[in-house]
């Protein structure tokens, strides 16, 4: 398969790359339980809260049980008391799903696919910024025809263009290596360097 080389003021050639992973089936429902799962593996987790048992005092019956008038009460720890505990109280748990490395691989290669498959991702050869500023990017992405929700693919950690992109809130630099499928999902357009395409067919082969 080819993908489009573009640059400022040239003509568009050819890059091959590899079938695997730039042209692969979509498969909708993988793609759905591995961005799930990776959303799920994000939580904390940490909520807690404490039951009738668990909170401090409460230990006497307030009042006896008949003659007062009042509804029974046997603890002042009672969930229905204000500053009782819980009924049904929340505890630490663990939200993993487990996504195996050959589904995780396969949802990843098919979203680049469709990605490709649709036009989304363009392929140049560097980017390179003189300073750090995000009007310097901004100008680089509207020469190459992109929009302002953009993900940035480079082989590695660029700091001119973290500081660059900082101030966008809808374009993302990452590298390759950090490449996650909630990423590729929640952008537009994804704008890869010749070496990112590389490492991604390596990383997915």
């Amino acid at each position: 398969m080819n993908l489009k080389l573009i640059s400022k003021g040239a003509q568009p050639q050819d890059v091959q790359v590899s079938d695997t992973t730039f042209a692969r089936e979509y498969n909708e429902s993988l793609v759905h339980q591995v961005i799930v799962a990776y959303m799920a593996a994000g939580r904390a987790g940490t909520k807690a809260q404490k039951t009738k048992a668990e909170v401090r005092g409460g230990g006497i019956k307030p009042w006896r049980q008949k003659g007062t008038g009042q509804a029974r009460a046997g603890s002042i720890r009672s969930p229905i008391w204000v500053g009782g505990g819980r009924a049904f109280a929340a505890k630490p748990r663990d939200f993993e799903q487990k996504v195996n490395r050959k589904m995780y691989r396969a949802a990843l290669q098919a979203m680049l696919s469709q990605l490709a498959r649709t036009e989304r991702l363009q392929v140049v050869n560097g980017i390179e910024l003189e300073a750090p500023k995000t009007k310097l990017l901004l100008q680089k992405l509207k020469d190459l025809n992109l929009g302002e929700n953009v993900l940035v693919l480079v082989e590695a950690f660029d700091e001119k263009l973290e500081l660059a992109s900082r101030n966008l809130p809808y374009v993302d630099v990452l590298p390759v290596s950090a490449v996650d499928p909630l990423s590729l999902a929640r952008h537009d357009q994804v704008l890869a360097t010749v070496g990112a395409v590389r490492q991604l067919e390596e990383r997915l082969a």
